[in-house]
């Protein structure tokens, strides 16, 4: 793969608009689109993840979207893999392609490689999986703050996933997690420039909350009843199923549960604005900056 193939990578917080961007700039280059939104990847899961409809998806090609089942054992390791090597292939017939997504850790795996991380008993996995269940969240999260203080302050301490991971490293292994983060990475082949959408906050949180109510319109509390059975499943530990599937639970009514899904996901675009800005050499843009402007900034720099 040569140095001259272009990576143009499409970040931001949920609802900011950056699918209609990676369109626009895939149509301008001619290419091809990877989707790096962790939630996308499956098939059962279509409106509480907000997957590219039916004509947007028609407008260019796109890859990762919709490809998995929830049943499946699918990581942000395999998604590395996967999707590195499908750059591989894309990149012989094509010199720029696109990404987009919302999801960091796997932006981040993609651009820059992943930490390696020793093999962990899966039984660890299990009784932590059940400690969820039981015990919920917190006991996980006081777990963790005792033998692994820097992650403890560092990952996404509201997601189950990153704590139970976090914990079975630190419980499996002779090092805590944060001992196997940012170790030297195996340089990529391409040329990565990074394009963020930004807004106020309270314009974010806007379109967030009205995004949500369309949702629950175009029967995103179908979908969830129909998954409602799998709830366990770790695909399905994402906002706006979770807080549903309390619901069915008699545990939330269902206006506190559409409460619950808007408050939950304003935290979570608070925590994907504070990931992606760590990246100094991202090239911000407000959410409504002409193509036009974004792509010439873009050409500047390949």
């Amino acid at each position: 793969m040569s140095a001259k193939k272009k990576l143009i990578t499409i970040v931001g917080p949920t609802a900011i608009g950056k699918t209609a961007l990676s369109i626009q700039l895939a149509n301008a280059f001619d290419t091809e689109i990877i989707s790096c939104d962790s939630r996308q990847f499956y098939k059962e899961m279509s409106i509480g993840t907000a997957v590219p409809s039916a004509d947007e998806l028609a407008s260019a090609p796109h890859h990762f979207i919709q490809n998995r089942s929830i049943f499946d054992d699918y990581s942000v390791g395999k998604f590395e893999k996967d999707a590195l090597k499908k750059l591989e292939t894309l990149f012989q017939k094509n010199d720029v392609l696109i990404m987009v997504g919302g999801s960091g850790l796997y932006v981040n795996a993609v651009l820059n490689g992943l930490d390696e991380f020793p093999e962990i008993n899966a039984a660890i996995r299990k009784k932590l999986n059940e400690q969820l269940q039981e015990k919920g969240l917190v006991s996980l999260q006081q777990q963790l703050q005792k033998i692994d203080i820097e992650s403890y302050n560092t990952i996404a301490i509201d997601n189950p996933q990153r704590v139970i991971r976090a914990l079975e490293v630190g419980l499996g292994s002779k090092h805590p997690y944060s001992y196997y983060k940012n170790k030297p990475k195996t340089p990529r082949k391409f040329q990565s420039i990074k394009i963020g959408l930004k807004a106020d906050r309270t314009i974010i949180y806007n379109r967030i909350n009205q995004r949500v109510d369309i949702m629950m319109q175009n029967g995103l509390l179908e979908e969830a009843k129909k998954l409602y059975p799998n709830k366990n499943l770790n695909a399905l530990q994402t906002v706006g199923y979770r807080e549903l599937f309390s619901y069915f639970d008699d545990e939330y009514s269902l206006e506190f549960a559409i409460s619950e899904i808007k408050k939950n996901t304003r935290r979570f675009a608070k925590r994907q604005l504070t990931w992606f800005k760590k990246d100094e050499k991202t090239l911000w843009f407000d959410y409504l900056t002409n193509t036009k402007d974004i792509l010439t900034a873009i050409q500047s720099k390949i």
